[in-house]
């Protein structure tokens, strides 16, 4: 892909064109002042608030920010700077003028910014509150369901809504519909009035439905937020004067195949249509203690292999699709991650820790996530140990080396503590509870063997890697297994990806991107949004929609 068409996922908040930031004590506030001018990409303009993926990138660096730089941050005001308009949702030009694959991963990186508060307030005790200070239609709205609390200004104009249905013949795109049931509990029978309603509703009528919490009049609005604000800071626990860490640019160049950071190296193979993500252990002395952690600050490695992780694979998911097949590696010493593992858990309820822990359990479930084929290459000189075996466990497939002849050469497996605990996936299981289904037998066996150094053999007949080739009949069998993923339909292997990778238990979470995978990525593509005289394309055209009323 061209320089000119590559999207980045890192800014600053000097280079912002769509939000305001600022903070005052506990609260910090985020405005909604979209630039309706700076478009990621020609042939829209964001009127009235609206989004596209450049906006997203700015609200997760945002709330990335104020994770790490301001730890004495308990509360986030989202809120719009604009008069009568909090935000109208995604832009439905762009939407109309977009790819099939820009639209779901554009969406994708909603739900998953979207899902961060959730994780944010269940996890690190910062609690956001929307104060829906205009008209909130669609992914505005979206926004909001993911705070905490919402509280609509009653001017008798500004109303919620999600009208995606009856407007443009698609879906909420950001997870509306299952928060709205979910998490807001709306009834049945008012969540099918709110959702095919244009209008939304207002005031006290979306109190008693349950769509915010609270309707303030104008007068009262502002001191209103500003009260609940302190109140949900009350409840938190991050530390009023933390000293926050500086989220330095990352070391990252791009040439036209290949992505390099300083722990993780992606290489592209075009012909093949693969890509292997290299991820490299810590080396030398590493911070045990907090003082020498907060004296690391942004260089602290596990902090710094989270961002580069995270960012090679938004990189990858948004400007490569047609790199189907991600083969996971890792490099170097496994007593070095485990010790890493070590601190990472001896200090877990520090603030920066935590806060570390869950930047590495959300990138681990953009993996999770990610509609590419997942196979770890367990290697020689391999390091799956403890939190890089999670990067195994992730992956649709496991192949590890054995070599019988020399035992001492054989690449090893450990399981660690933080593999029964640190990472659960958006079901709320561990990735080993997920791959057992639960089963307690197979799980303590493998308790049983934790922080034990495993060969392929012994991996193999725990079930804990699907593959134990030796040296002869490697090269073939994972040659093989490869030639024969690429080739199949991309569309079929993302469905049944998504079906296995979330086995039992369902969460919000879990329901959100499975309907964004199964029924918005069904919606759209059929005519009757995205045909010629499909809703989404002749919105805002003054032509009606012709609509196939075939029922599928």
């Amino acid at each position: 892909m061209s320089a000119s068409d590559t999207v980045s996922y890192e800014t600053q908040p000097a280079n912002y064109r769509h939000w305001k930031l600022s903070f005052d004590g506990a609260i910090a506030t985020l405005k909604a002042d979209f630039d309706e001018n700076a478009g990621l990409r020609p042939g829209y303009k964001l009127k009235l608030n609206s989004y596209d993926l450049g906006v997203d990138i700015e609200l997760n660096d945002a709330i990335q920010r104020i994770r790490f730089e301001h730890p004495e941050v308990r509360t986030v005001v989202v809120t719009s700077a604009k008069e009568k308009v909090f935000c109208s949702g995604a832009n439905i030009f762009m939407l109309g003028v977009s790819s099939h694959a820009w639209k779901v991963n554009f969406c994708k990186f909603t739900n998953e910014t979207r899902n961060g508060l959730e994780d944010s307030s269940a996890h690190s005790g910062l609690k956001f509150l929307a104060a829906v200070n205009g008209a909130c239609a669609g992914g505005g709205y979206e926004l909001a369901l993911a705070c905490d609390e919402i509280i609509l200004v009653d001017d008798r104009s500004s109303a919620v809504s999600l009208p995606e249905v009856p407007l443009l013949g698609v879906l909420p795109g950001t997870g509306g519909l299952t928060r709205v049931t979910d998490k807001r509990k709306v009834r049945h029978d008012l969540a099918d009035l709110f959702c095919t309603s244009v209008e939304g509703v207002r005031g006290k009528k979306a109190v008693e439905w349950r769509l915010v919490d609270e309707s303030v009049r104008p007068a009262d609005f502002a001191a209103r937020v500003q009260a609940r604000a302190q109140e949900l800071a009350a409840l938190s626990d991050r530390p009023a004067n933390g000293k926050g860490v500086a989220l330095t640019p990352l070391q990252r160049s791009h040439s036209a195949d290949a992505l390099h950071y300083s722990h993780v190296k992606v290489d592209i193979d075009r012909a093949k249509r693969t890509a292997v993500f290299t991820v490299h252990a810590p080396s030398g002395a590493q911070p045990s203690s907090i003082a020498e952690i907060e004296a690391a600050g942004s260089n602290w490695y596990p902090l710094v292999l989270a961002r580069e992780l995270e960012d090679a694979i938004l990189l990858m998911r948004t400007n490569e699709n047609e790199i189907g097949t991600w083969l996971i590696k890792t490099q170097g010493d496994a007593a070095a991650v485990l010790a890493m593992d070590a601190t990472l858990l001896a200090h877990q309820n520090h603030w920066l820790v935590r806060e570390t822990i869950g930047l590495l359990r959300r990138t681990f479930s953009r993996l999770d996530v990610s509609s590419r084929s997942l196979f770890a290459l367990i290697e020689a000189g391999s390091c799956f140990a403890g939190s890089f075996l999670e990067l195994a466990l992730a992956c649709d497939r496991s192949y590890q080396l054995m070599l019988p002849d020399d035992e001492a050469a054989s690449p090893r497996i450990t399981v660690g503590d933080v593999n029964f605990a640190l990472y659960p996936m958006a079901t709320n299981q561990t990735r080993l509870v997920r791959r057992f289904y639960g089963e307690q037998p197979a799980l303590d066996a493998i308790a049983a063997v934790k922080g034990q150094a495993l060969d392929a053999d012994a991996a193999f007949a725990l079930g804990l890697v699907t593959s134990n080739p030796d040296d002869i009949d490697w090269t073939d069998e994972v040659r093989i297994a490869i030639e024969e993923r690429v080739s199949m339909s991309p569309d079929a292997l993302t469905g049944m990806e998504a079906n296995l990778r979330f086995n039992g238990v369902e969460t919000m979470a879990t329901r959100v991107f499975g309907r964004l995978t199964a029924w918005q990525n069904w919606i759209f593509q059929r005519p009757n949004a995205v045909g010629e005289k499909g809703a989404l394309k002749v919105y805002g055209k003054g032509e009606r929609a012709a609509f196939d009323w075939n029922r599928v």
